[in-house]
């Protein structure tokens, strides 16, 4: 079915797909690359459990463990065909990110890898022989295993200046070339889990509240050098910061859970988007660190470096909304991707069990806009859920198509009615890729089926869904025909 009503999506609206390097690149020893935290995640529903167990050592076992990351959907060599397929679709945008050790291997050399340079030289010029803007994520779960191992990952502040040389080096190569960025991929993520985004994991006999704040300040420090740099060295280019958001609802109408919604709302949605947008810290969580005895190693100049340098919009994931009450059990907990709550009676669930709530979307873009005021991005946003392959080829993927449409229609409301200022969307796997939460290829969410299978077998070959011929017909009439 497809429904038409007038857009008020603006002409300039980027409609596209999002990936992440480590997701569909592969050829993770291949071109002097060095190795990451990607490269040491196990595949497996059981991911997450394993990341959560203190003392994580980051070896690659693979008598225990598979890695699928390790060749992903081999879009290192296969980066023509797939952009070709991206330029089909109509894509006015694509996010991907680079792979901070293809540049610097170890993270903390002086001179970065050529190879690795080369390599997002010919992606970016194969996307704009397209006319589709790169919209590069320089921070995606990446971190190299040498600063996590050596350093402690973003508990020193030296890595602060590895960072610094890398964007720099990127900015400067890819100034002719790429006009978006975004720092940290859902930075606050690191609140739920610091493995991924921070570079290490809590040991046993350490306090989680001390290392996992410093290791925050030093990204929001790093995050405000790469806006001074990309502003000096690329004036017309826009950078972003990037967040998880997901609105907090409250169980019922009870003042106290209301209040509950509040204060849970605020750390994990608002908290990294505070310092990097407004560029201070907000009041509670000035408040939070007293309450926690958090006394941050704050160097001169850090805080006026935060207020100068802030990030031209913000990017967000939006997945699923979250429903709290303040005395919840154990059981009536329900899991969504690294977030939890109570099951909320007026939404369903996706395989997964991410809840589905479209209107949610249209709430957190009110929210967003109204506290901040700057140009939005959807930058993840989708469905991961089994495609069958049926004996023609074909794959009917409607329940996609489905999500999709409310969706988009959620965020055509909140431009049209609501005022809010969106600069585009791009869809999360608009290629089928490895999960991040669970390291299958089965929790698929593309527009293009990929040929591999989670025990690593399957041909790679590409193969159009029923949603891809969909998604095309989305863009060529600017969210006007869903």
């Amino acid at each position: 079915m497809t429904t038409k009503t007038k857009t008020r999506f603006p002409e300039d609206f980027l409609w596209g797909g999002a990936t992440a390097a480590n997701q569909i690149e592969g050829g993770f020893n291949e071109g002097n690359k060095g190795l990451n935290i990607a490269d040491v995640l196990p595949g497996g529903r059981t991911r997450l459990n394993v990341l959560s167990e203190p003392g994580f050592n980051f070896e690659i076992d693979k008598d225990k463990y598979t890695y699928p990351n390790h060749e992903g959907i081999d879009f290192y060599h296969r980066y023509k065909e797939d952009i070709a397929l991206f330029a089909e679709l109509g894509f006015k945008a694509f996010r991907l990110s680079i792979a901070w050790t293809r540049i610097f291997p170890n993270g903390d050399e002086e001179e970065p890898n050529e190879e690795g340079l080369a390599f997002y030289d010919r992606v970016f010029d194969e996307l704009n022989k397209y006319g589709i803007e790169p919209v590069v994520t320089i921070s995606h779960y990446e971190m190299p295993m040498n600063l996590v191992e050596n350093y402690g990952g973003w508990r020193s502040r030296e890595v602060v200046t590895f960072f610094e040389r890398y964007t720099r080096t990127i900015f400067n190569r890819y100034k002719d070339k790429v006009k978006y960025w975004m720092t940290f991929n859902e930075i606050n993520s690191g609140l739920m889990m610091p493995i991924m985004g921070l570079g290490f994991s809590i040991q046993k006999e350490e306090d989680r509240f001390k290392p996992t704040f410093q290791a925050f300040h030093h990204q929001f420090v790093a995050s405000s050098l790469a806006v001074k740099a990309c502003h000096e060295i690329i004036p017309e280019a826009e950078i972003g910061c990037m967040i998880i958001f997901a609105p907090v609802y409250a169980y019922d109408s009870n003042p106290e859970n209301q209040l509950h919604a509040i204060q849970e709302e605020r750390l994990f949605n608002y908290y990294c988007a505070d310092v990097q947008v407004r560029g201070e810290y907000p009041a509670f969580m000035n408040r939070y660190f007293e309450k926690h005895g958090i006394e941050l190693d704050i160097e001169e100049g850090d805080l006026d470096l935060l207020k100068e340098h802030t990030v031209d919009y913000i990017a967000f994931s939006y997945y699923m909304s979250r429903t709290e009450k303040k005395d919840k059990t154990a059981e009536d907990n329900v899991q969504g991707n690294i977030l939890s709550g109570v099951k909320n009676p007026f939404l369903e669930a996706s395989d997964w069990g991410w809840e589905i709530d479209p209107t949610g979307l249209r709430i957190s873009l009110n929210k967003l806009y109204e506290r901040y005021e700057v140009p939005l991005f959807v930058v993840e946003n989708g469905l991961g859920a089994y495609d069958e392959v049926e004996d023609d080829g074909s794959i009917n993927d409607d329940y996609r198509i489905d999500y999709l449409r409310e969706h988009i229609k959620a965020m055509r409301s909140a431009v049209d009615e609501d005022g809010v200022d969106m600069m585009g969307y791009t869809s999360w796997g608009c290629i089928d890729l490895v999960s991040a939460s669970t390291g299958e290829m089965s929790k698929r969410y593309g527009y293009i089926y990929v040929d591999r299978q989670d025990d690593g077998s399957g041909s790679l070959e590409r193969s159009r869904k029923k949603s891809f011929y969909w998604y095309k017909n989305v863009i060529e009439s600017n969210g006007e025909e869903l």
